[in-house]
């Protein structure tokens, strides 16, 4: 009977663990680092560790579809040692006191509960607290008070009485006069408008990415996979023997393409979609008309019939030649024979051309949200959201730093940023957007170049437009920083240009301007 019960105590205290650490504020302000932990111990507890999967959390924790690629979408892993992280936070802090501590082994997702000894806090002996001389503050003196005062007189008793009640009634005026004080405001761009991103989530399902004229499938910046060219009728494979494509890491990306007239028919559940055709004009410029590529390609799209866009000049839409150029659209669905049908066909005599064709799961009425980190490499923060690599940009330069920042809980999303003087034309679908913006102050020395031997004090004052308007002006990032290095700016009700893009300038005023990430959501 013995055995049974020790077993039975032993799960007990394994759940009673795993819910108060669900119960903490280290997981209490990340829901899906909760709901990820959830699953896997109480896929443990019900003895079915062997399906602890990457596939299977990446199913049921993260909604992916049957088509989950392991290989190009790191999500499991990324959110995995997120975890480890914040479990290590944990039981350095809050529960560095508890026996029993939950870990996820590296490699794997099996929970372990382990026994360790717990970190006693720290007490005074006995003699020590019972006497003045270990003791400091207002406590230390209220002692020795009582010992060179009070026992020798019941008449200096009253009086130190007296003396300690007006002592504490004026710590209770201070404090209240304290709490009554107001809070300085939090500083925010105008308009200003509060908004929540959790209803605009990204939704999960079937997603296509075809490399248009390409002979082989091509893995980006942020570990998407997109095919080599396929599901076409018509048109010639083109490649561009230019190297250098602006507002991209993917150069590579758009030196080849689909040109003439053509179509793709690709085929996709019922469903709403988000439909991102990428182009550059590679062919016509400065060099090759004497004066620019204006002019030079003009053509029309059509999905299942309907007019996308018509009388459409890429190098007017992107402002140059060699120049990533998206389109979005939002609400689109396939036809009654489960296809979407794209046409592409050139006006004026001119031959239509594209680089790539993106299908993504879609929210009805609106885009998705867009999130950009000034960064190499893509990266899931601490309340779960997806941040793309840099993209949309021209001008400056991203420099990384090992120093973490502080006055956020996600130190890791301000390890970069990009500074200079340069925009982001960022493509969206009309509608009204809100616009946020992440700095990091790092307080001390800023780098002068991108060598991380050459540093020098360099101020931070800048301006910040959208499509021509002031949003932040004579903006000093270390003064609006204050003691913390963190320091976000929110504007709304922004509209996109005629070209569909919110164009952020970031303009010196003094130094560098500078901006970490930046955050467009659906109103």
């Amino acid at each position: 009977m013995a055995a049974p019960s020790t077993k039975m105590i032993n799960f007990e205290e394994q759940r009673e663990e795993l819910e108060e650490v669900l119960r903490s504020k280290s997981f209490a302000r990340a829901p899906m680092m909760s709901h990820l932990l959830s699953f896997v111990c109480e896929r443990f507890f019900a003895g079915e560790a062997s399906q602890i999967k990457e596939y299977s959390i990446g199913l049921e924790v993260f909604g992916r579809g049957s088509s989950f690629d392991q290989d190009s979408d790191s999500i499991v892993r990324v959110e995995a040692n997120r975890l480890r992280k914040r479990l290590a936070e944990y039981y350095a802090g809050e529960g560095a006191t508890h026996r029993l501590q939950i870990t996820i082994p590296l490699g794997q997702y099996v929970p372990e509960f382990r026994v360790v000894a717990p970190r006693q806090e720290e007490s005074v002996p006995e003699p020590v607290a019972a006497s003045s001389a270990g003791l400091s503050g207002i406590k230390g003196i209220a002692v020795r008070l009582w010992e060179g005062w009070f026992r020798p007189s019941r008449r200096r008793a009253w009086w130190l009485g007296s003396a300690f009640a007006i002592l504490i009634l004026g710590y209770g005026v201070l404090f209240v006069i304290h709490l009554r004080q107001p809070k300085a405001p939090v500083q925010t761009v105008e308009p200003q408008r509060q908004f929540a991103d959790s209803e605009f989530g990204p939704p999960v399902g079937e997603e296509v990415r075809i490399l248009a004229g390409a002979s082989r499938s091509f893995t980006d910046h942020a570990g998407k996979l997109w095919s080599a060219d396929t599901l076409f009728t018509g048109g010639d494979a083109v490649k561009s023997a230019v190297q250098h494509i602006w507002r991209t890491q993917n150069p590579d990306f758009y030196r080849t393409s689909r040109q003439g007239k053509f179509r793709y028919d690709i085929p996709l559940k019922k469903g709403v979609y988000e439909l991102r055709l990428h182009f550059a004009e590679t062919v016509f410029g400065p060099e090759s008309t004497g004066t620019g590529g204006e002019g030079s390609r003009i053509m029309a799209v059509r999905a299942n019939g309907k007019t996308l866009l018509t009388w459409f000049d890429i190098v007017a839409d992107a402002g140059a030649s060699r120049t990533a150029d998206v389109k979005v659209f939002a609400d689109v669905a396939p036809a009654a024979d489960g296809l979407l049908h794209l046409e592409f066909e050139g006006q004026d005599g001119k031959e239509a051309t594209l680089s790539a064709i993106e299908i993504l799961p879609g929210l009805r009425g609106h885009m998705r949200p867009v999130r950009v980190l000034a960064r190499q490499t893509p990266y899931y923060s601490n309340d779960s959201h997806w941040w793309s690599p840099d993209n949309y940009f021209e001008g400056g330069q991203i420099t990384s730093y090992s120093a973490p920042v502080s006055g956020t809980d996600d130190p890791e999303l301000f390890e970069s940023e990009r500074w200079g003087n340069f925009t982001y034309a960022i493509p969206v679908v009309p509608g009204r957007y809100a616009l946020a913006l992440y700095f990091a102050a790092r307080h001390g020395d800023w780098p002068a170049s991108s060598s991380s031997e050459m540093k020098t004090k360099v101020p931070h004052i800048f301006n910040v437009f959208c499509n021509g308007k002031v949003l932040l002006q004579n903006f000093d990032l270390a003064k609006e920083a204050g003691r913390a290095d963190v320091v976000v700016r929110k504007a709304a009700g922004l509209e996109p240009n005629a070209q569909g893009k919110l164009v952020l300038g970031f303009v010196p005023v003094a130094g560098y301007a500078t901006v970490t990430g930046i955050e467009v959501l659906p109103q």
